[in-house]
């Protein structure tokens, strides 16, 4: 088995992981590989089986879902430390709900998903800061999600100017 102290210097230069002991970084780093893509590339598609989640190390992704009768819909542009395919963690997602493709060449950590919610169980310290920061990738998405909403219905309605409550 190659050396993870590669991964485990990637690990310890991100915020995310700041919490994190030596030991439970080198565990994080024996789930982990690194993937490369190339402009244009897909990491995954929507409906995809999850099988990752993906800390976007270099370059630019974008995430888009399928609008019936209305084409793709870009929902996200991920940039370097952003999180993709966060919902793998939760207990009910899996399958991936976007597509997600390479605007630029890309290198991402890929952490095995099945392996990560195990190690977040067995290791509740390590878990609980882990799922803590999902909690906040999450909660971040969601307000991104919420204020495109508001654009696209005002595009819609064509309504430029904020009604008073």
């Amino acid at each position: 088995m190659e050396s993870q102290a590669p991964i485990v210097q990637i690990l310890q230069r991100i915020p995310w992981f700041n919490e994190l002991s030596r030991t439970a970084l080198e565990k994080l780093a024996a789930i982990t590989k690194l993937r490369e893509l190339g402009k244009g590339e897909v990491l995954f598609r929507e409906g995809d089986a999850e099988n990752c989640l993906y800390i976007l190390l270099e370059g630019e992704i974008i995430l888009e879902t399928h609008v019936p009768g209305y084409g793709a819909v870009s929902i996200f542009r991920a940039e370097p430390l952003d999180v993709i395919g966060w919902s793998v963690l939760t207990p009910v997602v899996r399958q991936r709900t976007d597509t997600a493709r390479a605007l630029s060449t890309c290198r991402l950590l890929c952490f095995d998903s099945d392996m990560l919610r195990q190690y977040c169980d067995e290791d509740q310290v390590a878990g609980y800061i882990i799922m803590r920061r999902i909690a906040n990738v999450a909660a971040s998405r969601l307000l991104t999600t919420r204020l495109h909403l508001f654009g696209v219905i005002r595009e819609l309605t064509g309504d430029t100017h904020p009604k008073p409550e």
